[in-house]
């Protein structure tokens, strides 16, 4: 919401700068987002009146004007506008000024006629974007008086951007008040009598939906000159207001808005036929509104009609047929109080948001109706003339917002604000804002104002004390907490510890979504039962994830698409699976890698990557546990199912899986490479043997290789596992260096080399020994895996 300061001044006017005034206002909790000049700056422009005007001589589209500017003579001034006539008060700029964009007036010719000024538009003094024509001022501008002082310019636009809660700010008169109340001040409300009754014309009104508007007045005023000028004061400050001005009877509604917070709306009541209703629409009954837009609505939207067809969408916008125009002669007056959640959403229903449901759904004064229709009136009267009629009100008591006392307990305050205040400061603090305070034996019992929608409970007061008191002048004391530290567990790893291995690795950490658009989480999971959103951010993003792959695959895909062709990603977070009609959140850990192994470089040819060097990467997580996991080859739907492993532990629980994204999936998803996917469950992931201390042996190992005939879907594990179910305790390492196919190796078999290494703790080994320890593996190996000694 934007305001004018001089207008906000005009209330309460403490001795502070401007920027001053903006930081107290944002330490009270109404951030100012923005402070901009309402002009341009410019200077050496004055009132002038356009005395005698005569055509140019020698250009049709010019005339030669004689402007009084207060000095001694008429100044000569060639002006070439359409609206430039004898009589007009309009902005001179005089020579020596300095325009806005630094354009200097000088004295000059046009067609041979000498200028000793311009006449300037609004446009010329950067007070609009655009404008037709000079800039009309009132008949009783005093001449030669400076513009900027003439219409304060030396003015600042205040943007402030409120929390939802603080609708009782939406307003000037609403900024103002807290700002008397920080600098101890009184608030000056401008004061008007209400209007005479001059008119017996009448609109019969009934509300049918009483709970959605409690309160309903209107009134009949005839005999408007809706042609009438906008008075200046009133353009200007809706302009500083971030409003234009449209018409008079526009104009006013849009200022009273402005001015205390109440929307207000003016209907032709030449097009309202028979009496006016509040109540529900008529399912799919229609309306064209203000803006064009045509508009279905349904039971829960709140109309305004009257005896034929809805007039207004009540709250929110009001209907292009019943609008006023230009010949509009008499008016029906509308002021009302819906309840907030009778409006709230229905704007954005159907893609709209205006300045009167942004507060409706916030909340309005509901006691405020009868002074704003009558301000309005006073003004319409005063610029539009007429004749005002009897107001018309409707009020269902029993369904007007209750404002219940609060107990408000003095030892609580103090408590949580870290000090003491003086009971008369606290209550001289909670009067000022408005509410009814009576003193009680522990404290306090406080009425909320009907202005305000967000204090309802005692914490509520305590915010406000602070407000008021000044969050810089609480104290700040430390924080004394008594706890015990728990011992650490040595048998659970960082987690971070495994991302900066990653990290080490090449891949970069991603955040994505929880939610995944629902065509993307059947394609890569068909059989997983997902959860639905009631209520999603977007279309792309309605169901949640049961895997981590969605969000990097769509990550990797975005980089990709931006020349990226070596991606490395992981994330950590949550899945959500339904089990047993449970929903399970499960911590995962999931990684994404596709292009070269390495970055182009001198040293190393570009390989690109494949299912091994992915497969490493998960290994070296398990290496930072010290404990063993196997690799078992199995199908899953979203991989290849020529390249993908389950990894099971110790425990043959799966930990999680590995494997290239299934072709069909890669091409359909518009990756050119192929993409390599890991995901892993955290919490089988993170257990950690705990390390033990073994001692160097003073003795030598003893390394033995093995060329072994095997078959060839003989696995590298079936070979470890028949070595490892030896009891042979001095087995110090077994590891397959080499695996050759080719000439010399029949066909259906491989030749695999093992690496054996044998270490005693106690003496040296002696060939004896050593060929026993071997040849016991060769039996094992021949027994488990058909193995047998290549020649």
């Amino acid at each position: 919401m934007k305001i004018s300061e001089t207008w906000l001044r005009t209330y309460v006017n403490p001795a502070l700068s401007t920027e001053e005034l903006v930081a107290q206002i944002t330490m009270a909790g109404l951030e100012v987002d923005a402070v901009e000049p309402v002009a341009a700056e410019f200077s050496g422009v004055v009132v002038g009146e356009v005395v005698e005007m005569e055509k140019h001589p020698d250009a049709d589209k010019l005339n030669v004007c004689r402007v009084n500017v207060g000095e001694t003579e008429l100044l000569q001034i060639v002006c070439g506008a359409a609206n430039v006539r004898v009589g007009l008060k309009i902005p001179a700029a005089l020579c020596g000024a300095i325009l806005p964009g630094d354009f200097k007036i000088k004295k000059s010719k046009l067609r041979s006629v000498e200028s000793f000024g311009m006449l300037c538009s609004a446009k010329e003094l950067g007070l609009v974007a655009e404008a037709e024509g000079l800039m009309e001022l009132p008949a009783d501008a005093p001449i030669g008086t400076d513009i900027r002082a003439y219409l304060q310019l030396n003015d600042h636009s205040i943007e402030v951007d409120l929390t939802p809660n603080r609708a009782d700010c939406l307003s000037v008169e609403g900024v103002a008040r807290e700002v008397a109340v920080l600098n101890q001040m009184p608030l000056n409300i401008p004061a008007f009598e209400p209007v005479a009754i001059t008119n017996s014309e009448k609109l019969s009104v009934s509300v049918e939906a009483t709970t959605a508007c409690p309160r309903y007045l209107g009134r009949v005023i005839s005999g408007v000159n809706n042609q009438a000028e906008t008075p200046l004061w009133i353009a200007e400050r809706l302009r500083r207001s971030g409003l234009r001005s449209l018409s008079p009877l526009v104009d006013v509604t849009n200022y009273v808005l402005l001015e205390l917070g109440q929307p207000l709306h003016v209907f032709d009541a030449a097009k309202l036929a028979g009496s006016i209703t509040v109540r529900y629409a008529k399912n799919l009954e229609t309306l064209e509104l203000l803006n064009n837009q045509s508009v279905m609505f349904d039971e829960k939207c709140l109309v305004i009609s009257d005896d034929e067809s809805a007039l207004a969408f009540a709250g929110v916008m009001g209907g292009s047929y019943s609008a006023v125009h230009e010949d509009t002669t008499s008016v029906f007056l509308e002021c009302a109080f819906f309840a907030p959640l009778s409006i709230a959403g229905k704007a954005r229903q159907f893609g709209l948001h205006t300045d009167s449901s942004h507060r409706f759904e916030r909340g309005v004064d509901f006691e405020l109706q009868n002074r704003a229709i009558e301000r309005a009136s006073q003004l319409i009267l005063e610029i539009c003339g007429g004749q005002a009629g009897e107001i018309t009100e409707v009020t269902t008591v029993s369904e007007l917002p209750k404002r219940e006392p609060i107990r408000f307990r003095e030892t609580k305050l103090n408590k949580i604000l870290g000090m003491s205040f003086a009971p008369e400061n606290v209550c001289r603090i909670l009067e000022s804002l408005g509410m009814k305070v009576v003193a009680q034996t522990d404290g306090w019992l406080v009425t909320p104002p009907s202005f305000r929608f967000d204090i309802a409970i005692e914490a509520d007061l305590i915010e406000e004390i602070a407000r008021i008191h000044g969050y810089n002048n609480l104290p700040n004391n430390q924080i004394l907490v008594r706890s015990s530290l728990n011992q650490a567990t040595e048998t659970v790893l960082d987690l971070d510890r495994v991302k900066d291995l990653l990290v080490d690795c090449g891949y970069q950490e991603a955040i994505t979504y929880s939610f995944v658009d629902e065509n993307l989480q059947k394609t890569i999971a068909p059989s997983a039962e997902f959860i639905r959103l009631k209520n999603p951010i977007s279309a792309d993003l309605a169901v949640m994830r049961t895997t981590l792959w969605g969000g990097l695959l769509n990550a990797a895909l975005h980089n990709t698409n931006r020349q990226q062709t070596r991606v490395r990603l992981f994330e950590s977070g949550l899945r959500f699976v339904q089990q047993d009609g449970e929903t399970l959140q499960e911590k995962m850990l999931a990684g994404l890698a596709l292009g070269n192994v390495t970055a182009e470089q001198w040293g190393e040819q570009e390989r690109p990557l494949d299912f091994y060097d992915v497969k490493a990467d998960v290994e070296a997580m398990f290496a930072l546990t010290g404990c063993n996991v196997q690799f078992v080859a199995d199908s899953h739907e979203t991989l290849h199912s020529g390249q993908s492993a389950k990894i099971l532990n110790e425990n043959g629980d799966v930990v999680g899986w590995l494997g290239m994204l299934h072709p069909t999936l890669e091409q359909q998803l518009g990756f050119e490479t192929p993409v390599f996917l890991f995901e892993l469950a955290q919490d089988l992931l993170l257990q950690k043997r705990n390390a033990s201390f073994k001692a160097l042996s003073k003795f030598p190992s003893v390394r033995r290789d093995l060329a072994l005939l095997v078959k060839e879907e003989t696995t590298a594990d079936d070979i470890i596992a028949a070595i490892q179910s030896c009891p042979e305790p001095l087995l110090q390492e077994a590891v397959i260096f080499d695996v050759y196919r080719g000439k010399g190796v029949d066909d259906g078999f491989k030749s695999v080399a093992l690496r054996l290494v044998l270490q005693n703790q106690a003496q040296t080994l002696t060939d004896i020994e050593i060929d026993a320890i071997v040849s016991t593996f060769l039996k094992t190996l021949t027994v488990k895996t058909g193995a047998k000694l290549r020649d």
